[in-house]
């Protein structure tokens, strides 16, 4: 499974969120490729990935892409993160 983690500008955020999004892969046991990205690389990266995590302002910028686009409020939040994870691989 490939997941993409996107945040606006830089990938100072994204990398922020792909640790944590394995943090909760790993806790689930779940076996998955995340990879951290910036909206300009997302948008190629999103057509291959099975999930994109990402705040809802850059949901709306990224358009429209083949994968599942989960909307993360606070990246920091591991139960925020477990929570959609668990239902988009379920």
């Amino acid at each position: 499974m490939k997941i993409v983690a996107v945040c606006g500008m830089g990938i100072g955020t994204s990398v922020l969120l792909k640790m944590n999004a394995e943090k909760v892969l790993a806790k689930l046991g779940i076996d998955a490729d995340v990879e951290a990205a910036d909206m300009g690389v997302a948008r190629g990266a999103a057509q291959t990935a099975e999930i994109v995590l990402t705040s809802e302002e850059l949901a709306e910028e990224l358009g429209d892409v083949p994968a599942e686009v989960i909307i993360i409020k606070n990246f920091f939040d591991l139960e925020e993160i477990t929570e959609k994870l668990t239902a988009a691989v379920e």
